[in-house]
């Protein structure tokens, strides 16, 4: 490294490079502040301190709101960098050491959430030394952390295909059509063609339950009656249960307990895991029996190709094969 600029990069401290990366990967000096329990003027003062030492502007105001600049998405790549190639030490550490110890950072769609604890906890108890964050979010959010490199691993059932990634498929993910349990279909049997005056609630557009839906009916050329969006898997089954329509839905919101040694070993089949009729009716739910459903999708965990996976991530992926193939025998 030429002298000047080792001599420029000494004089950036610790401090300085936290509080970028929150404000950057936050765009809010606020809630960088907040994160790192300092105040919102040390932050301002720490980022003002290493735009002049980088001799770059770094954000820009847009209104109340902040970006990076052109110089600061650079910085904030090399930020991740330096803290990706840190990450990869400590593991590789551990590792000769006969540890395993590290971060894991993963994100989830928010149907995920229904299971990903249960895959995490016997992970995090056997690995005590892993700190690991998780991370919940629609799946274009998911995606946008995709894109950044800003996790380890994915959890996710449609992925992005103009992303580099590897994947995983470990879970399957069936994809049912419900009802209020009071409503004249309730427990039918129908055509899906049946269906197209009735009034149906989607999930969010990109949503990943709704971008399958959608693509099955595009292949059984069927339109649906799309009354209401909603952005979450519980405000989908009170809505329904209120009345206010019908929806496509993963079985796994219908009734988490579903996540089982059963549904795991059928990762790879064509079946789905039974649902407990009389507990969905007194939730005021029930199942439109529709030819050709369920939708027969999957769960993966996808990386990026183009990222090294650091010793942490690839013990989380032997662990979830080796649990995988476990349920199977």
């Amino acid at each position: 490294m030429p002298a000047l600029t080792l001599a420029r990069f000494q004089r950036i401290t610790p401090q300085q490079l936290r509080a970028f990366e929150s404000a950057a990967r936050l765009l809010s000096v606020t809630k960088a502040a907040q994160e790192l329990y300092v105040s919102q003027p040390t932050v301002s003062v720490q980022l003002r301190e290493l735009s002049v030492t980088t001799g770059q502007r770094l954000f820009e105001t847009t209104g109340r709101q902040i970006r990076l600049t052109q110089a600061g998405e650079e910085l904030y790549k090399a930020v991740r960098e330096v803290a990706a190639c840190w990450q990869r030490f400590e593991a590789r550490i551990a590792e000769i050491n006969g540890l395993v110890s590290g971060r894991l950072r993963i994100a989830a769609v928010t149907t995920a959430e229904y299971f990903v604890p249960d895959l995490l906890g016997p992970f995090s108890a056997a690995h005590q030394g892993v700190e690991i964050e998780l991370a919940i979010e629609n799946r274009d959010r998911v995606v946008g952390r995709l894109t950044q490199g800003i996790d380890d691993l994915a959890v996710m059932m449609m992925p992005p295909d103009d992303l580099p990634l590897e994947r995983l498929q470990f879970q399957i993910n069936p994809l049912v059509i419900i009802t209020s349990s009071k409503h004249a279909l309730a427990n039918k049997t129908v055509e899906l063609n049946e269906l197209s005056t009735e009034r149906w609630l989607m999930r969010e557009s990109g949503s990943g339950t709704r971008m399958a839906a959608e693509q099955h009916f595009k292949e059984h050329n069927f339109k649906p009656n799309v009354v209401m969006s909603l952005g979450s898997n519980e405000a989908i089954k009170h809505s329904v249960a209120a009345g206010l329509g019908i929806a496509v839905l993963s079985q796994l919101a219908l009734q988490p307990s579903v996540w089982s040694g059963a549904q795991s070993a059928a990762a790879t089949t064509k079946t789905a895991v039974p649902l407990d009729y009389e507990a969905l009716c007194q939730a005021g739910l029930s199942i439109v029996k529709v030819k050709d459903f369920p939708i027969i999708r999957h769960w993966s965990v996808v990386w990026r190709k183009d990222n090294p996976l650091s010793a942490t991530a690839r013990h989380f992926l032997d662990y979830l094969q080796a649990a995988a193939a476990q349920k199977k025998t």
